[in-house]
């Protein structure tokens, strides 16, 4: 399983561990570049220890959940053939389109130069 996720995970890692290590490797004093390293593993392993804290009670949630998984299934089964037929027959484009007359969009902010 480990290398299956490290397959799947080396696309998305692989480019910006690159990028920091380079920066580190060049960054003015050591201290810089190990914040750097620091920031980036920290962004990378917090979200797996809030993960593994959260995962309790999900695991209740889910077995309160179980009896509706096949509705739901069926339910997202349909919205995908929905959006398929509306992207096959170039509806989609014309169902995102239609909300922006309609919308309220706020006034952009003033840049601060």
């Amino acid at each position: 399983m480990g290398v299956t996720f490290a397959i799947g995970w080396t696309p998305c890692v692989g480019p910006i561990l690159g990028s920091i290590l380079s920066l580190a490797g060049t960054a003015e004093t050591v201290g810089r570049g190990v914040g750097l390293l620091v920031a980036y593993s920290a962004g990378l392993g917090v979200p797996f220890l809030l993960s593994s804290v959260a995962l309790g009670g999900f695991l209740r949630f889910f077995k309160r959940y179980r009896p509706f998984i096949p509705i739901v299934e069926r339910a997202a089964g349909a919205l995908l053939i929905v959006v398929g037929a509306l992207v096959v027959t170039n509806y989609y484009v014309v169902l995102n389109a239609w909300p922006l007359p309609h919308a309220r969009l706020a006034p952009p902010a003033p840049l601060d130069l």
